[in-house]
């Protein structure tokens, strides 16, 4: 390996160093219960997305795990009120204490509705210098009117790579919700219940394995790059 190091000249070596183990399996770990907030796509008085949603919750706290759902009402578009509006100042805090975070929404004319997407859409790309969402864990589900479809989970699954988020491999899609839920808003047993049991199972798993060394894992040589040469920049206008 050190061969190959050797043969990078376009690579800056004092900035990319072998991967540290000790930070990578920590030994320090967290001990208390992992967190999660859930988001829902619809404000139907009977919303499947959020129904599915309540029920991942409930399994989320069987394994151990404590929970926050955002109501999305009253949430203003995006650009359309100051950051500071109550709503999202909301989002902006639950999405701070989450280490862990659960996307369900409806497909409608074959994506994500616009009321999940705006809440992801004010979820900001940096607060001071740290990108709030990069390291956390996401599960994705979406629920059909119809028959079984994975657009929407699928366009989820871009935003949360684009927002640095580790994207658990499982997901959920529910199709006929009508057809999967008793009067109380419970779900009856079936395959897509089971589904969501895996899916929140794997989500538990995955955020207890990866919130201690989140950072080191998202931690990246371009970035890096560009932070020494911003700190030369300074130091060299200082010594002006």
């Amino acid at each position: 390996m050190s061969e190959a190091r050797i043969d990078l000249p376009n690579i800056d070596a004092t900035l990319f160093p072998q991967p540290d183990l000790e930070r990578l399996f920590s030994l320090v770990r967290a001990i208390h219960a992992p967190r999660f907030l859930l988001l829902y796509g619809s404000l139907r008085e009977r919303s499947y997305s959020r129904l599915v949603a309540e029920e991942a919750a409930r399994i989320l706290r069987a394994l151990g795990g404590e929970t926050r759902m955002f109501n999305p009402s009253g949430l203003p578009l995006v650009d359309d009120a100051p950051s500071d509006h109550p709503k999202v100042r909301e989002l902006h805090e639950l999405v701070q204490w989450a280490e862990g975070i659960v996307w369900s929404s409806p497909e409608r004319h074959g994506a994500m509705t616009g009321l999940m997407k705006t809440q992801i859409d004010w979820i900001p790309l940096s607060v001071g210098a740290v990108r709030p969402t990069q390291g956390k864990t996401l599960a994705v589900m979406q629920v059909c009117g119809g028959s079984q479809s994975f657009n929407a989970v699928n366009q989820m699954r871009l935003l949360g790579r684009w927002m640095r988020m580790l994207t658990i491999p499982n997901q959920s899609s529910v199709a006929k919700a009508y057809q999967e839920f008793d009067d109380a808003g419970r779900m009856k047993p079936s395959p897509y219940y089971d589904r969501i049991v895996d899916v929140m199972e794997e989500l538990v798993k995955f955020t207890l394995l990866t919130r201690e060394s989140a950072p080191y894992l998202v931690d990246r040589y371009s970035e890096r790059k560009e932070s020494a040469e911003a700190l030369a920049r300074r130091m060299q206008q200082g010594a002006i």
